[in-house]
C-alpha cells in the first residue's frame, strides 16, 4: 500500500500521533497502547518509512531551554530572479527552524529563534541583508497556544 494510493488506516494515524508525541517511546509501549504485537508495530513502522509517510525523526527541545528562546515570524519579499539563491542562503541559517512559501504580498515566511532579543534582532538584520531580499516584516511570537 502506497500512502499516495490509499488513506492511512485508523491505527496508522493513531501510531503517527503517538510518534509525534514522543518518537522514542519503547516499541513495547506502542504495541500495548495500539493493541498490536511488537512485530506488527515494527512492520508498520518499516512500511510507513518505506512509503515515505515517515521520512525521519527529530529532536524536541527541553521545556526549560525552549522557554528561553525568543521566536519570530519573518515575512520575506524576494526578488524573483534570486529566489532559489535566497532560499538556499536562508536554509544555511541554523537559527531558522522553518521556511514556508506563501501567497500574497510576501513570498516566504521564516520561523527563527534566538536566546536574546539582541541576537534575534541581528538575525532579522542578517536575513534582510541577503541578496534577493527586497523587504521583511517581523512579528515576535509571544506564546504558543497549540503545537502539534
Amino acid at each position: 500500500m502506497k500512502s499516495d494510493d490509499q488513506n492511512l488506516a485508523e491505527v496508522d494515524r493513531k501510531f503517527l500521533a503517538m510518534l509525534r508525541e514522543d518518537s522514542r517511546q519503547p516499541v513495547t509501549k506502542l504495541a500495548a497502547d495500539l493493541g498490536l504485537t511488537r512485530a506488527n508495530v515494527y512492520a508498520r513502522l518499516s512500511r510507513l518509512e518505506q512509503d515515505g509517510v515517515i521520512q525521519g525523526y527529530t529532536v524536541r527541545l527541553g521545556s526549560d531551554y525552549d522557554r528561553r528562546l525568543i521566536r519570530a515570524q519573518v515575512m520575506i519579499k524576494v526578488q524573483l530572479k534570486l529566489a532559489k539563491i535566497t532560499e538556499d542562503e536562508l536554509a544555511a541559517i541554523a537559527e531558522l527552524s522553518a521556511l514556508h512559501a506563501i501567497s500574497g504580498e510576501y513570498d516566504l515566511i521564516a520561523l527563527i529563534e534566538a536566546e536574546t532579543v539582541t541576537e534575534l534582532n541581528a538575525l532579522i538584520d542578517r536575513i534582510g541583508a541577503l541578496d534577493g531580499v527586497e523587504r521583511t516584516t517581523s512579528s515576535i511570537l509571544l506564546a504558543t497556544k497549540i503545537l502539534r
